[in-house]
């Protein structure tokens, strides 16, 4: 399976009730599920959030047949990665960086400074991934996960704080 097979879009109501069961069983796994359905739903259709998945080209839109999703929360200036997964049999084929290139192009695109999320402390392989897609450790959180579990924060900065800068080009010379 190739990252060209897989179609990304916008998250539809359709699509609730895998991204919860993908929450579950591949990012929440030991904690307690807290991005049920009804949180799902909610996450879909609030006006800040952006619920993308990703999906095999053809297929039948049935329960199994996303490959991953992501939810990313945006600001007035930065952004939270809330949850991104890819189904285990479709790792490392490249869908994951397509959804996180797309979300940072969107933020990009709304103004954003900079994007922020946080993964397990012993998720090595979450961490490598945001690392090689240009993401900062900045703080370990003891107990962030229920207080049972540490979390890495991670940031990735998109432009520097501030207006963006403003330009001012004088006339060539003998034009007014």
């Amino acid at each position: 399976m190739s990252a060209r097979a897989i179609t990304l879009r916008l998250a539809e109501p359709r699509d609730v009730v895998s991204i919860a069961a993908m929450s579950r069983d591949y990012i929440e796994s030991g904690l307690g599920w807290r991005y049920d359905a009804a949180r799902v739903q909610r996450a879909i259709h609030h006006p800040a959030t952006v619920a993308l998945v990703a999906s095999e080209r053809g297929a039948a839109m049935e329960r199994c047949a996303l490959a991953g999703f992501a939810l990313m929360d945006f600001g007035e200036e930065r952004a939270h990665l809330v949850l991104l997964a890819v189904r285990p049999s479709l790792r490392r084929h490249g869908i994951g960086r397509r959804m996180v290139e797309w979300l940072l192009a969107s933020a990009r695109t709304a103004g954003i400074q900079s994007v922020h999320l946080e993964l397990r402390e012993g998720n090595g392989a979450a961490r490598r991934f945001y690392e090689a897609m240009g993401f900062s450790q900045t703080l370990l959180v003891p107990g962030y996960y229920r207080g049972r579990e540490a979390a890495l924060r991670m940031v990735r900065v998109l432009r520097a704080p501030g207006p963006v800068p403003y330009r001012w080009c004088p006339p060539a010379l003998g034009q007014k």
